[in-house]
């Protein structure tokens, strides 16, 4: 019997918002200081770009760090003339980049990096270098520049091949490539730095995440993004694997949550990590079904060998992040998935009716 998301209804009909359970804790309300500047690296990027923009609706000031390697120049553009923004060109490889960056800010939030499992198993130096020293590299430069608050982003991938289901912080097996062996690292520098230095530091082990600004090309873009795209296009997607595997699916808005709400915690969650997810789980086979039916599309997938390093089954428990950081991930993955379709839609030019 497949397991559903909690809360679970037909797929694109009604309401699919949870009702958070102490009131409205809406991301939208959390108050700053008026002089309050945070800095986002990897702000050029599918998750950076939607925080800084999420910073700038609230008020306040944003600087982006982003070398625009893996993101792009029209998410910066989309911000440059607001008075609040300000984009640095720089990498997070070269220590006198970060100690600039890193002036005047109070809070930083690290999503810089090198992503996908598959490329880390063919680029494992790289990865290294990027992922590990570049935020390391960050760590220290908050610290020295004495940033109130630094949150960063992990991965669910540090959990490896343990089989448990929910996957629960403390629970981790062995770990299935170098990207997940880098995410796993910067989580024990964050334990150091707090421990050793007092710098508050704060992991989100993500989950799957999708949304808007998520690119669908290349050969190890994520599967929503390109499955819409290859839908849209009347192409046959690939599944690698026989489509059973899960994953809890998480979208972007629950992330922009997650960081801001990491940015107010008490400090009693400080030099740890959280997972951030939904809480749900979809089975690939069935998203693929669901994403071809909403869109109009009678296209049959292709079947491709699973891929080495790729955890079989995902699924997240959110407790202690709704404990520690306040987070109640709002937002399913039904009412995610409708706005991800609506938004490729536009950018690929398609009408309501595909």
């Amino acid at each position: 019997m497949i397991r559903r998301s909690m809360n679970r209804r037909d797929i694109f009909t009604g309401d699919y918002s949870r009702e958070s359970e102490h009131g409205d804790m809406s991301y939208e309300n959390l108050k700053f200081d008026k002089n309050d500047v945070f800095l986002v690296t990897g702000g050029a990027g599918f998750i950076g770009s939607n925080l800084c923009e999420a910073i700038l609706n609230l008020g306040y000031r944003v600087r982006c760090l982003d070398d625009l390697s893996t993101g792009k120049q029209e998410n910066v553009d989309l911000f440059l003339d607001h008075p609040l923004y300000e984009f640095v060109k720089g990498d997070i490889r070269d220590m006198d980049t970060c100690l600039k960056a890193c002036e005047g800010i109070s809070y930083v939030l690290n999503q810089a990096a090198w992503g996908s499992v598959p490329r880390s198993i063919e680029m494992p130096l790289f990865y290294e270098e990027v992922n590990i020293r570049g935020t390391l590299n960050m760590m220290e430069a908050a610290r020295q520049r004495g940033v109130r608050r630094f949150v960063y982003a992990s991965s669910s991938s540090v959990y490896g091949d343990h089989p448990q289901l929910p996957k629960r912080e403390g629970t981790e097996g062995e770990l299935l490539s170098p990207y997940a062996l880098t995410k796993r690292v910067c989580e024990e520098y964050g334990k150091l730095y707090y421990r050793l230095y007092g710098l508050e530091t704060y992991g989100l082990r993500y989950f799957n995440v999708f949304g808007r600004r998520q690119n669908p090309e290349g050969a190890y873009a994520a599967v929503i993004p390109k499955f819409i795209k290859q839908l849209l296009n009347g192409e046959q997607p690939v599944i690698y694997g026989d489509g059973k595997q899960s994953r809890d699916f998480t979208y972007i808005e629950n992330v922009i949550e997650a960081n801001l709400k990491a940015c107010k915690a008490s400090c009693e969650g400080a030099g740890q990590a959280f997972n951030i997810a939904y809480g749900g789980r979809e089975f690939l086979i069935d998203i693929y079904h669901e994403l071809a039916k909403a869109l109009g599309r009678d296209i049959e997938p292709a079947f491709g060998p699973e891929r080495k390093g790729d955890i079989k089954h995902s699924n997240a428990d959110i407790s202690k992040a709704r404990e520690l950081l306040g987070y109640e991930a709002e937002w399913s993955f039904e009412r995610g998935i409708k706005e991800a379709i609506e938004w490729y839609k536009g950018i690929f030019g398609v009408s309501q009716r595909g």
